[in-house]
């Protein structure tokens, strides 16, 4: 179950994550992206660490809808809207239901409509939907779905230009995504 305090935990830890994989995250992103993906994500989440800081006393709506806007206020390229989006469509959710699974499906559903990507197109779709649809997460299920980016040819972004030459390189958002998930399950009483 998220609540407002296990979610600014798990968003700390994520920011750690991301501070600690920047230079690894751009890396990843310069043979087949920008090479900025991490520099955007730690923009980000300085921003997410920011606006969370400004809250006094959020609902869980307010937590989720202050750190989408640190994102997309933040993060360049398609990440930005990307992340941010998954968080407003968790924002709009979680006053049904404060279940983790429930919530990153709906944030799936989000980043699906709003890049168009599906499941095979090296994306961060390619993680969230075996998190979102995972029984047990697990720390290997997420490495799995991270590493199988490798082998995909991208569909969608700025690889897809690449064509074949995009096959071979892991996809940065699905690494940083890969960081999301195991921050969510480091942190405790979430799952």
């Amino acid at each position: 179950m998220l609540t407002v305090e296990n979610t600014q935990k798990w968003l700390n830890n994520f920011y750690q994550k991301i501070e600690e994989h920047k230079d690894y995250l751009s890396e990843l992103d310069t043979p087949i992206g920008d090479g900025d993906h991490g520099n955007n994500m730690m923009r980000g989440m300085v921003g997410v660490k920011e606006s969370m800081a400004r809250l006094q006393n959020p609902d869980l709506q307010a937590l989720f809808k202050a750190i989408a806007m640190g994102l997309i206020s933040k993060v360049g390229g398609a990440s930005g809207p990307l992340y941010g989006t998954a968080f407003l469509e968790m924002a709009k959710k979680c006053t049904e239901t404060q279940a983790a699974a429930d919530l990153i499906l709906v944030g799936l559903a989000g980043i699906k409509k709003r890049g168009g990507a599906t499941e095979g197109d090296k994306t961060m779709v390619d993680v969230w939907s075996p998190v979102a649809h995972s029984s047990q997460l697990t720390t290997e299920v997420i490495a799995a779905a991270v590493a199988a980016t490798k082998d995909m040819q991208a569909k969608k972004g700025r690889a897809s230009y690449l064509g074949e030459r995009s096959i071979g390189h892991l996809d940065p958002g699905a690494v940083s995504s890969g960081y999301l998930f195991t921050a969510l399950i480091e942190t405790e009483g979430i799952l």
